[in-house]
């Protein structure tokens, strides 16, 4: 049931939020206040004043129709950073660019598809034929996927999670070497999170709504929609936290795996201004005796 997975993420998620010690608000989440019933764009969070004042961007479930249909690469995501650390993006589609730390600096949504991949391939001192390109299986992406396939990349076709796929273009050893083409603009946000403290690089410029009161709203925001918005653009903090759980088997994560009185977590911890990448595997036992937990 993809409405009630979504539903009991978020509730889970916010009741997590009031145990922490902090001054939090929600800059990206499940969307107006009129909207969602917790979660919000807005919306305060945490133990309140007197504490760390905390903006936080939050998916709490990336990739709800992954975790309905059991699909790989649905997780639980969050990040955090100090206040004004991360961009309000307004809830419009963003053209976006990804690679890892060795594409860095070589590659440029101004440029052609065949010219970026040539680029992926010099700096990773590949070929062509062998870089991989993930993108979201979208009609809007035929050209870009013609385009791809002409240049000769491979190319991974996904049905949804395209912040998870950010994050294993970053990440060596995911054979993931590149996201491109048309998401969700908050997602760009919390992906440019991750892909900071791993070094890596997002370029995203917003598309235009063809809705005339959300272009309004968007440009009042002092958005440029013409502008290419960069990683330190969209996620300008310095003390950055990144966090997510796997809920379903993904290529970064495992997912939640339940045994006799007991489930098991996988999740990736980031953090910009000590530069720590941590993987954390968690069992949490439950009631019940003679618990065999096996590794």
């Amino acid at each position: 049931d993809r409405k009630h997975s979504d539903a009991l993420a978020v509730e889970s998620m916010r009741m997590a939020m009031e145990t922490v010690p902090m001054d939090g608000a929600i800059v990206i989440g499940e969307g107006e206040r009129d909207e969602a019933p917790m979660l919000y764009i807005g919306e305060k969070v945490g133990m309140g004043p007197g504490h760390l004042q905390v903006d936080i961007a939050v998916d709490p479930l990336e990739g709800t129709n992954l975790c309905a249909t059991g699909a790989p690469n649905a997780i639980a995501v969050l990040a955090a950073s100090e206040r004004g650390g991360l961009l309000y993006a307004p809830d419009l589609y963003m053209e976006k660019l990804v690679v890892g730390p060795t594409a860095k600096g070589k590659v440029s949504l101004d440029a052609t598809v065949g010219d970026n991949l040539n680029a992926i391939a010099k700096a990773l001192d590949r070929k062509v034929t062998e870089i991989t390109v993930v993108v979201l299986d979208r009609p809007r992406h035929d050209q870009l996927v013609a385009d791809i396939r002409q240049a000769g990349a491979r190319i991974q076709l996904i049905g949804d999670g395209d912040l998870s796929a950010a994050i294993a273009a970053a990440v060596s050893g995911t054979n993931v070497h590149a996201v491109m083409g048309i998401g969700g603009a908050p997602e760009g946000v919390i992906s440019a999170a991750a892909l900071k403290c791993l070094n890596g690089e997002i370029q995203g410029r917003l598309k235009v709504d063809t809705n005339t009161a959300s272009r309004e709203k968007a440009e009042a925001m002092g958005v440029d929609f013409g502008r290419i918005y960069r990683t330190e653009d969209l996620a300008p903090g310095q003390h950055i936290v990144f966090a997510a759980c796997g809920v379903t088997k993904g290529n970064l994560l495992e997912g939640v795996r339940m045994f006799g009185h007991g489930i098991r977590t996988s999740t990736l911890l980031l953090t910009y201004a000590s530069r720590q990448v941590r993987f954390v595997d968690t069992v949490f036992v439950t009631s019940g005796e003679n618990v065999t937990v096996r590794f």
